[in-house]
């Protein structure tokens, strides 16, 4: 029995193989593309937390949320570090420890620090507004392009020229058939050609669905992209030793001997991975004694 989502998938197969010969994005492609998305999206959009505020500290923690993280796990956390920490000053004054504990569970730690650090600047240099200028945005600590764009566009509905996996997905599926190690410069001109310029938000929050719901019908797309890296194994990783680090210090201060007999992992690795984050900002030694920084 064939879905509903296979069916829109064959209905549009016409336009699949007519987007790979264009050499020209006419007005009649664009709206054709546009219109093919727009009807997924109607249909099977999904639905979150941070797609129902225009909230810009919300649009950022959620942006910085799912950078590396999978949506399911966001969801379980955004609304509790929302509520934590509701606004820029209240983060920006927070001890790291208080939000290490709250961030715990997402992984990527350093992003919390960022987003502590970026609560600083937004209230000591912009009197706790967060600027909409897709360039400034990118000189805060912890966002690039990707982040900035989305932030741009879901939170000013701006329309900001980026691309994230998902939308990446989409537009090598249907303008990049065939090749190979395909730069992200090439499909930017694509995205831009093909934007929605009068409502970027839910433009790319139906490319991003549309991208989610490719992934699940062919293999690993995003293969061809020059940018393409194959994650490496979180178990045995530097990161998941930093992670174990930060852990334990969140619940109380560690002398480095104790740190190590807790767990049980190569002494010489541990003490990298001490220095590495100190170094970082995000813990303190106090004599023999490490802490949350």
């Amino acid at each position: 029995m064939t879905t509903n989502v296979e069916n829109h998938l064959k209905d549009s197969r016409t336009d699949e193989l007519s987007f790979q010969k264009i050499k020209k994005f006419t007005p009649d492609i664009i709206a054709r593309f546009q219109k093919m998305v727009y009807s997924y999206y109607r249909e099977y959009g999904r639905t979150f937390p941070w797609r129902e505020t225009t909230n810009p500290y919300h649009i950022l923690v959620s942006e910085a949320m799912l950078q590396q993280t999978q949506t399911e796990r966001v969801v379980q956390k955004y609304h509790q570090f929302i509520t934590t920490f509701p606004d820029f000053c209240s983060l920006a004054r927070a001890p790291l420890q208080k939000i290490l504990e709250v961030w715990h569970g997402l992984g990527y730690n350093r992003r919390a620090m960022n987003l502590k650090r970026t609560a600083e600047i937004i209230v000591t240099q912009y009197h706790g507004v967060l600027p909409s200028d897709f360039e400034v945005l990118q000189t805060f600590p912890g966002i690039g392009k990707a982040t900035a764009g989305a932030i741009t566009a879901f939170a000013f509905n701006e329309p900001a020229v980026f691309i994230e996996t998902n939308i990446r997905t989409v537009y090598i599926h249907f303008f990049f058939q065939g090749k190979s190690n395909i730069k992200d410069k090439e499909i930017l001109s694509v995205v831009e050609k093909t934007l929605d310029y009068t409502n970027p938000r839910e433009w790319y929050y139906a490319l991003m669905d549309y991208g989610v719901m490719l992934k699940k019908r062919y293999k690993n797309v995003n293969k061809k992209s020059f940018n393409y890296h194959k994650q490496t194994p979180f178990q045995g990783s530097n990161r998941q030793i930093r992670g174990k680090i930060l852990t334990v210090l969140i619940e109380k201060p560690y002398t480095e001997c104790e740190l190590i007999q807790t767990l049980q992992v190569d002494p010489e690795r541990v003490e990298k991975n001490l220095t590495q984050l100190e170094k970082e900002g995000f813990i303190k030694r106090e004599g023999n004694t490490l802490s949350i920084a």
